[in-house]
């Protein structure tokens, strides 16, 4: 987990979120080319690709030499709580965490509309689902733990593009576990489930 809040707070902002998920996908990538599949300005990708390397979240890749810079992620997992944090830190935290949703619900309500421009196989295997539950913590300890093992089963192939099979397609899977506060209407609801 990141300590550091400024660390933090450099990914409180939108952009750099789309940037990381650039470099994710494209495994690396220069602010040119950033700019080009984000609709951006270079200086701006450059300058928002410099802080993300001042905090250490991507780093120059050896790999690819050329005029320009190219970037590449240096971890794939990002911890923003701020569990144990001071004050700053919490609130450094909470302002990472609020950009990572902005960003994460922007894509999958642009991925739910283009929805039906999807062949039928990947139509009818994408959704969008919800569930309310009466459970313990530590119930909720592992259901937290299994959508950790289904969000990494296929990490050995996000490197590795010979490990991806015929058809694969790039997807993401977006999970939350939330606990309502104690006291609250959320408490005294009744289950209820949704999904698309």
């Amino acid at each position: 987990m990141t300590r550091d809040p400024q660390a933090l707070r450099a990914l409180a902002h939108p952009l750099r979120w789309k940037l990381i998920d650039v470099l994710e996908r494209e495994g690396s990538a220069t602010a040119t080319r950033c700019a080009e599949l984000l609709g951006e300005s270079v200086a701006s990708c450059a300058y928002h690709l410099g802080i993300l390397a001042k905090y250490g979240y991507i780093e120059a890749d050896p790999a690819r030499a050329g005029r320009e810079k190219p970037w590449r992620i240096t971890e794939r997992q990002q911890r923003l709580g701020g569990e144990e944090l001071d004050l700053e830190g919490q609130l450094a935290s909470e302002a990472a965490v609020d950009a990572f949703l902005e960003h994460e619900f922007g894509r999958i309500r642009r991925r739910v509309r283009q929805r039906d421009l999807q062949p039928p196989d990947w139509r009818q295997a994408g959704s969008v689902l919800g569930s309310t539950m009466w459970i313990t913590a530590a119930e909720l300890q592992e259901i937290r733990q299994q959508l950790l093992d289904l969000a990494t089963r296929y990490a050995d192939r996000d490197d590795d593009a010979s490990r991806r099979p015929q058809g694969a397609r790039h997807v993401r899977l977006f999970a939350a576990t939330t606990v309502a506060a104690l006291g609250s209407d959320a408490e005294t609801a009744e289950p209820g489930e949704g999904r698309e």
